[in-house]
Order: C-alpha cells, then sequence, then structure tokens
C-alpha cells in the first residue's frame, strides 16, 4: 500500500471521486490513475516518470495497483507518488474493482488419461525421426 504522509499534508482525505468521472480522465491533458483506492492525477508527472509517459498512459482512467505493485517500485516511488494524491475512490465503486475470485488457469480432471501424455509426443517424434531419415537417405 502506499505509504501514508503527515496529517496537515493528507487534504484530499474525505474527498472521493466516482469511478465513471475517474475514467473520463484518461487522456494526455488529464491524466487520473488508481491505486490502492486512492486517485491521482499524475497529468504532470507524465513527462518525469522514469518508465515512460506511455506506462502512465495506458493505465489513465483506471485501476492501476496490480501493475504498479508487479514493477515494484522502490520507496522513493511511492514517497513521490502521494504529491499527486488528489482523493479517493468512492466506496460503492470499489467493489467494481475487485479481481474474480476464480482462477483463470484450469487443470485437467485426474481422471484423465494419462497415457495421452506421452503417446502423442511420441508418436511426433517418431514422425518426425522417419521425416529426418527419408530426406538424409535421398
Amino acid at each position: 500500500m502506499v505509504g501514508s504522509s503527515e496529517a496537515g499534508a493528507e487534504s484530499w482525505r474525505g474527498r472521493y471521486y466516482r469511478l465513471e468521472e475517474v475514467q473520463k480522465h484518461n487522456n494526455s491533458q488529464s491524466t487520473w490513475i488508481i491505486l490502492h483506492h486512492r486517485i491521482y492525477d499524475v497529468t504532470k508527472f507524465l513527462d518525469e516518470h522514469p518508465g515512460g509517459e506511455e506506462v502512465l498512459r495506458e493505465q489513465a482512467g483506471g485501476d492501476a495497483t496490480e501493475n504498479f505493485e508487479d514493477v515494484g517500485h522502490s520507496t522513493d516511488a511511492r514517497t513521490l507518488s502521494e504529491d499527486f494524491i488528489i482523493g479517493e475512490l468512492h466506496p460503492d465503486d470499489r467493489r467494481k474493482l475487485q479481481k474474480p475470485t476464480e482462477t483463470l488457469i484450469t487443470t485437467t480432471q485426474s481422471n484423465s488419461s494419462s497415457w495421452s501424455n506421452w503417446v502423442i509426443p511420441a508418436i511426433a517424434a517418431i514422425i518426425v525421426a522417419l521425416m529426418y531419415r527419408s530426406y538424409m537417405s535421398e
């Protein structure tokens, strides 16, 4: 989570924005992103972002939390980001950002035949070997 700053500098607390409003700010004239349910106006930071303007523009108007965390931003970057907080996502809209709980990776059932895991590649290998042998004998 983005670190907290001094209480006097948190004038954004209690200022809520709806998701629809944030989504409108997705261009170079007005670029807002969401990180941990906080709204950041990064318009003035586009040219200074070490990863390039495009990285922020791709996330503009939406939730960038996962991408922000995946990159592994430094403590300094997290502290710097606090300067761009303008408010929080309205509590009613927070559930719209939550990821589905079901996994996207499907696994094979345990009752599936294990022979197909090795027979098909073995047949393919034999065919390739026969083709190679035929090619080399000509």
